[in-house]
């Protein structure tokens, strides 16, 4: 089976958040069972660009309202991901260095859109499917069977995953003319709520719909941003599939980012290393238990209520406890976090910004990761600390409830709650101060969570059987 990915990230070429990670590493997994996965993404001016080889695959143009573009897709020459990834270049819209946050980027994504149908459009055979991630590609479907050029795709079967429901691509129908010429019959198919909806559109043209866990697929017919009617009465071709995580580039074993490698057997004195290295460059005290925080500084991971939560923590119970920050976003947040420093030196520090090989070494040293957010499609940051043997603090919400059981339960190995406030937060910590007390337990539980296998294998397995499901004859 043959099957193309289309999407905005993808890592270690371009990342800002989760979606990248799935999309560097499902294909991969795709191709070890026999199949062949591809990903098309826009060429982001990235460091991963600049320091590979490519090849030019196709060269072509088309009309975007009354401009015409000329677009370029490029293909990564010694296959270094596992799987063909292209990438199209469209000089004026995507030729940037960042993914989003630019005032354009309805013009970007639905050029990147159409480029990618055109293309597809000149292929000599056609993908068994086209699987679409989040709205940055939710028009595909649609201009694959309403566009009157590109019709002839339209017995190709697509899938949306959904990662993230609040981000929809809204745009007004001022923009109707920027898609290319298409059956105005149809227009109900682009519109929600009197605006195109791109997230709208494609999960009423696609054949199948996924969400990144059981759980959100669940929570988005009561809250979706707007689409929960939507997802009710699409429910029948809705499912969730828990996502994975690359077992190879998250593996303390052979990790080559942090200080000391360790295993099941030897991790108490494997994270001690990485522990107080962490601490040392980070002036903190590595005879105390360290919770970390990796991630995106924004409303709906509740980073806001980090900085009170902190330093509600740290006043109640003396000092018992480090906590070490990485991430960026909210300025106001950035702000707060960044001012508890001269508060609480020596107990509590912060790195705003985001470094790819100073996760790692805080996943190997923390003892355990707070992940209070208000919203969680999937969450991969729980997973990945699992595999390193720290402990998880997180609220009951979609893919975190479905992947962290608390110590309270049979088999129990994290500590969750139930809302985004400062008062479950914190009294998550002090659990968790209690927890590291009895460092027996504590030994035991870091055991448990590192056997955990949240690897992609299975879920490569049902999103092949889902393709399989909607072949057409």
């Amino acid at each position: 089976m043959e099957i193309l990915h289309v999407s905005a990230e993808c890592y270690p070429y371009a990342k800002a958040g989760g979606l990248a990670d799935v999309v560097g590493s499902l294909p991969k997994y795709q191709q070890q069972l026999g199949h062949i996965a591809k990903v098309v993404i826009p060429m982001h001016r990235t460091k991963f660009l600049y320091d590979n080889e490519w090849t030019v695959e196709h060269k072509g143009g088309f009309m975007m309202g009354s401009t015409h573009y000329d677009y370029t897709i490029i293909k990564e020459k010694h296959n270094k991901l596992d799987f063909d990834l292209y990438c199209v270049d469209i000089y004026g819209l995507l030729d940037r260095e960042n993914i989003y946050s630019y005032d354009d980027d309805t013009q970007r994504f639905t050029a990147f859109q159409i480029a990618v149908v055109d293309w597809l459009s000149h292929w000599e055979h056609r993908p068994d499917t086209v699987h679409v991630h989040d709205h940055h590609a939710g028009l595909i479907p649609f201009m694959m069977r309403h566009c009157f050029a590109y019709r002839h795709l339209a017995n190709i079967p697509t899938i949306l995953t959904i990662h993230n429901a609040q981000y929809q691509g809204w745009m007004s129908w001022d923009n109707t003319n920027i898609i290319p010429d298409w059956d105005t019959w149809q227009w109900g198919l682009l519109d929600w709520n009197m605006m195109i909806n791109p997230l709208a559109c494609a999960v009423k043209c696609v054949d199948r719909v996924t969400t990144v866990s059981p759980s959100y697929m669940e929570e988005l017919t009561q809250e979706a941003n707007g689409l929960e009617q939507l997802f009710v009465s699409e429910r029948y071709k809705c499912s969730g599939i828990l996502n994975g995580i690359d077992t190879v580039v998250w593996d303390p074993q052979t990790d080559t980012y942090i200080l000391d490698n360790y295993t099941i057997t030897d991790a108490g004195s494997g994270k001690l290393l990485n522990k107080k290295k962490l601490c040392k460059d980070f002036m903190l005290d590595d005879t105390l238990p360290l919770f970390i925080y990796i991630g995106r500084l924004v409303g709906e991971k509740a980073a806001d209520l980090l900085p009170q939560a902190i330093r509600d923590s740290l006043n109640q119970l003396g000092n018992k406890m480090n906590f070490l920050i990485l991430g960026s976003g909210d300025k106001n947040v950035e702000d707060q976090l960044m001012y508890l420093t001269g508060n609480f030196a020596g107990y509590y520090n912060s790195k705003i910004g985001y470094n790819e090989k100073l996760a790692h070494q805080m996943y190997a040293g923390a003892d355990f990761i707070l992940m209070p957010s208000r919203v969680e499609p999937c969450g991969l940051n729980q997973m990945y600390a699992l595999r390193y043997g720290t402990i998880p603090l997180v609220r009951s919400t979609g893919g975190l409830k479905d992947t962290v059981t608390d110590i309270g339960e049979p088999n129990g190995f994290g500590i969750r709650f139930n809302f985004a406030n400062i008062w479950d937060i914190t009294y998550s910590i002090h659990r968790a101060v209690e927890l590291y007390d009895d460092q027996e337990r504590l030994t035991a539980i870091r055991k448990q969570i590192m056997q955990i296998d949240n690897s992609w294998e299975k879920s490569a397995e049902q999103y092949i059987n889902l393709y399989t499901s909607i072949q057409k004859k």
